[in-house]
């Protein structure tokens, strides 16, 4: 192997599930077709909460990428988001596990707030049955590491794991510090990614309690609009994706298919408020910089952000200052976009389920669209691709993250060249 400045890490298999399709190809065709994920919500009777939409994963079946029905039965759902992504991101990826060394092989899929359908099942049955009915599984299937945990285990995969947690940057932290481990010579192949499912009582009236989301219940396939001046706020959605990040001497040895490189990863914190962005995105500027300095590109060298944009009011202001700030006159020549309002915010999990969409963008050549961008708000002034996916040559991506405790995250990919 090269020695940590020289290794290089490419992308050779995506997994995602989401309201949009769960398999890669499904949820792209999705995505560029400019379709929406959201819908009323269906889990529960949310009729007394302020929102009252989400984009759910339906008719959902775990069970291929898990051991036994019985192991299915004792995860929580966001456990078995995590591990069908990542078995479906292997599957993508063309690894034969029969052959690789299994202890160069790791896991980083993180959490944003882990099994909270366990939590509240379970704390529903203590209140009415007492703490000696509660299930020996509680606490091993709440555990926000239990994803990582699990799929290492039922795949054989004894190499560094880890479950990263830092709110809506959780997972692109995830595929940034995978990275780094295989530039250091840590392990040859890493999953790595983000999972949730927080469509439930608790979750959707906690952040309901903060008036972070979206109350336009009576139209949810329009509910989320990034940058458009209507947007009331953010729409949950649920959901998992696992990246395959691979050593490329390793990659190019089992002829695997590449679909892009990753260059450079940007972490900073905005150390400022437990929910609110820093002034004027100084924190998300300081990462997209730390990122391409890593990288060693230029603002010039991008083509494409896949911008956090999640469609409240503060936070797309803020990340729109922070591109002008890092890109100048550069920030209105390059394509940004946000796809939540296609897909929710699936917190954890999203910067994965982008990371996936960005290398498909690399790929294809294809830019997916903001949809419902109808009235752009004045201080939200950038090419966010409103409504149509756009053909164009994609050869260098900024994919950004950014989650409540001041958590930014930036990966930097490009086009792969020998």
């Amino acid at each position: 192997m090269s020695n940590s400045t020289e290794r290089r890490v490419v992308i050779t298999g995506l997994g995602v599930v989401s309201s949009l399709g769960q398999n890669i190809d499904a949820f792209w065709k999705n995505i560029i077709g400019g379709h929406c994920g959201i819908d009323r919500i269906s889990l529960f009777d949310a009729s007394n909460f302020d929102c009252q939409i989400a984009a759910e994963v339906r008719d959902f079946d775990p069970n291929p990428a898990f051991p036994s029905p019985k192991d299915v039965r004792r995860s929580d759902r966001y456990t078995q988001f995590g591990v069908f992504a990542g078995y479906k991101a292997l599957l993508d990826s063309g690894l034969d596990l029969k052959i690789e060394d299994l202890n160069e092989i790791g896991v980083f899929i993180g959490s944003g707030i882990g099994g909270l359908h366990t939590t509240e099942e379970q704390h529903k049955i203590y209140l009415s049955r007492g703490p000696g009915r509660l299930s020996p599984f509680m606490i091993p299937m709440l555990i926000l590491n239990m994803a990582s945990g699990l799929f290492s285990m039922y795949y054989k995969l004894k190499g560094p794991n880890v479950a990263t947690c830092s709110a809506c940057a959780t997972a692109t932290h995830a595929i940034g510090e995978a990275w780094r481990t295989i530039k250091m010579g840590d392990a040859q192949v890493m999953f790595a990614g983000g999972t949730e499912a927080t469509i439930v009582p608790l979750g959707i009236g906690g952040f309901c309690a903060m008036k972070a989301m979206s109350t336009r219940n009576s139209d949810p396939k329009h509910s989320s609009r990034p940058f458009d001046v209507g947007r009331d706020g953010f729409v949950m959605g649920e959901g998992a994706g696992v990246i395959v990040l691979e050593d490329l001497d390793h990659a190019k040895k089992r002829g695997a298919r590449i679909y892009c490189e990753i260059l450079g990863y940007g972490n900073t914190a905005d150390a400022n408020h437990m929910t609110a962005p820093s002034p004027e995105g100084e924190g998300a500027a300081r990462c997209m910089k730390m990122a391409l300095r890593s990288a060693r590109l230029n603002p010039s060298d991008i083509s494409y952000i896949n911008a956090h944009g999640t469609s409240t009011p503060q936070g797309d202001i803020c990340e729109t200052q922070a591109i002008k700030s890092v890109f100048g006159e550069q920030a209105y020549k390059v394509a940004v976009s946000s796809t939540k309002g296609a897909t929710g915010h699936m917190l954890g999990a999203a910067g994965a389920v982008e990371m996936a969409i960005c290398a498909k963008a690399i790929e294809t050549g294809i830019v997916p669209p903001t949809i419902n961008l109808e009235n752009p708000d004045p201080l939200c002034d950038l090419d966010y691709v409103p409504h149509v996916a756009r053909q164009m040559p994609v050869d260098a991506i900024i994919n950004n993250s950014f989650g409540f405790g001041g958590h930014n995250a930036t990966i930097i990919a490009r086009k792969f060249v020998g």
